[in-house]
């Protein structure tokens, strides 16, 4: 393996000026004058395009502009004692010490390793005092490999056990002193010790990843913390258990970049920030992550709720977990095209009316025309008025123009949905790579005409083609092609033949028939299918079968996209209401027999007037916990008839989510209200009557 620094990269004593770019472009000509580059100006491009999203400047007198690059082939370190020193961005002053760490694009796992343990390094004053020290190009070589354990160059001596660094590797060991994050060095304490979690995540995952979790790590250390860290780095990333992340007491997310699989988190008292600040004030950061998890009412917590963090981690997850996983990542990432598409053009029919959604001969539609000519085209007025040549339009007039452009902009919302759900289902299977051939197969889908079905199909699809082309062994020359070119083209291109040639009529057929099933729903078939939905809704209170349910509804929700009267709509509706009734019953419950619950359970009723009104499931999770022989079968109870009622009484809905504060998005008003109170009713009563026999919660408390 190339060694990462040569003499030839070492400049002792560099005077370049003022400036920090100036300083990168000459540190990017020591690579390029040492054979190191393929490009300087793509080495300097990009090492200017990582800088400009945050300083590379350390505590410390340190700078480590960094990037992974087209501009070098293998990993290389160029480093420079500057003289004098240069401003980069560090809140204490400027650096006198400055690596270039240059990665290639496609680097392999044991070269980034390497490059995680600099990081680790340099923020260790022992390490850097002694390339302070150093007088000669060989000292820092010799300090550098022996820190990251490397074998040293033809060129370089050993170094003496008197010369080296506190806390470096001994040659044999390949570690440095500070453990990865798996293993985390706080000393071994008794149960009552705080435990806390960390993440930390840069965009380049080459530098300041490993350096926040190093620095996070020595000042759990200081503080007697236990303290476990995930680097979501270049170098691959070892999840946290499930069982570490439920012992915690708090989280702390350092990162510049989206947290991977936060929900594995929800619920935990946060402490967020960006990846630098663990850096400058790692201790700060761990105090403030103790008095949250001393006083979790009065910390900002990871969005979700704890039942959503219960699963296995993906590293040792079942095929059916990961299957659940997959669908659930693409249909968390569709939801808010659906929520804005869907209340957009609820809006739109609320101030212009259903013509707004009528057919033109064209086949432009009546929105399309009215947005597209500035004309307004109004329901209780036939005729038409210029927007631009009449300042005094009538209301009806200028309402309908303001409808038919919310119906524009949420049709175009909705026209993402499939492409959204294929390509973050892809994501969830291959990462990045699979994106964008992921939102192509949505887009077949569409063309098509196979919908959500084809929209699942395709990114499965898509993310496992990616997955399995990310594996191949390359040239180090074309590693740098294949996230951006090599891997989303081939994708496409098998994917897209799969899916146009050999499953793109059957899913369209099946699409159809599971349409004019829908269709056909009348009376006590479409009774039964509210039945079904609100069972699934309140057996798991935001479980599988409950995010099943809802992934059903909001799909279809998408199929009926414009439509002024759809059975998914209903479906929606039915799936909403039921989910509507677990934490409204119990909190009803609560205030009409107070005693037959504890003390903790009253006050969780009081939340769950607010959760169940806004279509959060999750408020009943406290109750079914500790009582679920007569708390599940109950909620089941009422969440069926509220979705056989509300199935039965025709309602309507356009939105995938906000309860009762949606009612504009409800078609049938009244009976959405007769479905809600009639399911709240029923629950509450089972519950109250199973409670009345038997001890009580209450009761079992004092014993």
């Amino acid at each position: 393996m190339t060694a990462l620094i040569t003499t030839d990269l070492v400049r002792l004593g560099a005077d370049w000026g003022s400036d920090k770019h100036d300083v990168i472009r000459a540190l990017a000509g020591v690579v390029d004058d040492a054979g190191r580059a393929t490009s300087k100006d793509q080495l300097v491009e990009d090492a200017f395009a990582r800088e400009s999203t945050s300083a590379t400047g350390l505590p410390g007198g340190i700078a480590i502009p960094h990037c992974r690059t087209a501009g070098v082939e293998v990993p290389t370190l160029a480093f420079a004692r500057l003289e004098p020193p240069v401003d980069f961005g560090a809140k204490d002053g400027p650096a006198d010490l400055a690596f270039l760490i240059a990665a290639p694009a496609g680097g392999d796992a044991d070269h980034l390793t390497i490059l995680t343990k600099l990081a680790r390094a340099l923020v260790k004053p022992a390490f850097t005092d002694a390339l302070r020290a150093a007088a000669t190009d060989e000292e820092v070589v010799d300090l550098v490999t022996h820190e990251l354990g490397e074998p040293a160059p033809a060129a370089a001596k050993p170094v003496p056990a008197s010369g080296a660094p506190s806390g470096a590797a001994t040659p044999t060991g390949g570690e440095t002193s500070t453990a990865p994050a798996a293993a985390a060095s706080a000393p071994a304490a008794s149960g009552s010790t705080p435990s806390l979690v960390a993440v930390t995540a840069c965009p380049t995952g080459i530098a300041h990843t490993y350096m926040a979790a190093e620095a996070l790590e020595a000042a759990a250390e200081r503080a007697g913390v236990r303290l476990q860290v995930e680097t979501q780095g270049s170098a691959g990333s070892t999840p946290l258990s499930p069982d570490t992340i439920a012992a915690a007491g708090a989280v702390i997310f350092a990162v510049d970049v989206g947290v991977r699989d936060r929900s594995r988190f929800a619920g935990k008292p946060m402490v967020s920030s960006g990846v630098k600040r663990p850096i400058d004030d790692a201790d700060a950061m761990i105090a403030e992550a103790l008095r949250y998890a001393a006083d979790p009412p009065s910390a900002p917590r990871v969005e979700g709720t704890a039942s959503e963090a219960g699963g296995s981690s993906t590293a040792e997850e079942s095929f059916g977990a990961k299957t659940r996983r997959v669908l659930m990542t693409g249909v968390s990432y569709m939801i808010p095209f659906v929520a804005a598409g869907g209340l957009l053009i609820a809006l739109a029919f609320l101030l212009g009316g259903y013509e707004i959604a009528l057919n033109t001969e064209d086949g432009s539609g009546v929105a399309g025309q009215v947005v597209a000519d500035s004309t307004l085209l109004s329901p209780a007025d036939p005729g038409s008025y210029d927007l631009a040549g009449d300042d005094s339009l009538p209301r009806g007039a200028l309402l309908t123009y303001l409808g038919a452009l919310l119906l524009t902009l949420g049709g175009a919302a909705f026209g993402f949905l499939v492409p959204a759900l294929a390509g973050y289902i892809a994501y969830a299977i291959a990462d990045r790579p699979g994106i964008a051939p992921g939102f192509v197969m949505g887009a077949i889908a569409g063309t098509l005409n196979s919908g959500f079905l084809g929209g699942i199909v395709g990114g499965v699809l898509a993310g496992i083609i990616a997955h399995w082309i990310t594996s191949w062994k390359v040239p180090a020359w074309m590693r740098g092609l294949m996230p951006v070119l090599v891997i989303p083209l081939l994708t496409t291109l098998v994917a897209g033949f799969v899916m146009v040639v050999l499953l793109g009529r059957p899913l369209a057929s099946l699409m159809t028939n599971l349409a004019d099933g829908l269709n056909s729903l009348q009376g006590g078939s479409a009774i039964v299918l509210g039945i079904i939905l609100g069972l699934m809704m309140a057996f798991d209170m935001g479980g599988p079968l409950n995010k099943t349910a809802y992934a059903f509804a909001t799909a279809g929700l998408g199929a009926a996209a414009t439509a002024t009267d759809a059975p998914e709509l209903k479906v929606m509706a039915a799936v909403m209401l039921a989910g509507m009734v677990p934490p409204l019953a119990l909190a009803l419950a609560t205030v009409v027999r107070p005693g037959l619950f504890t003390v903790p359970e009253r006050e969780n009723g009081k939340a769950a007037w607010a959760m169940g009104a806004s279509f959060i499931t999750e408020g009943a999770i406290p109750f079914a916990a500790a009582d679920p022989l007569r708390v599940i079968p109950s909620i089941m109870a009422g969440s069926a008839v509220t979705g056989a009622l509300s199935m039965g009484l025709d309602v309507g809905l356009r939105a995938p989510h906000g309860g009762i504060f949606v009612l504009f998005a409800v078609d049938n008003v009244l009976g959405f209200v007769i479905a809600l109170v009639a399911g709240v009713l029923v629950s509450a009563a089972l519950v109250v009557t199973l409670k009345s026999f038997g001890p009580s919660d209450a009761d079992v408390a004092t014993v």
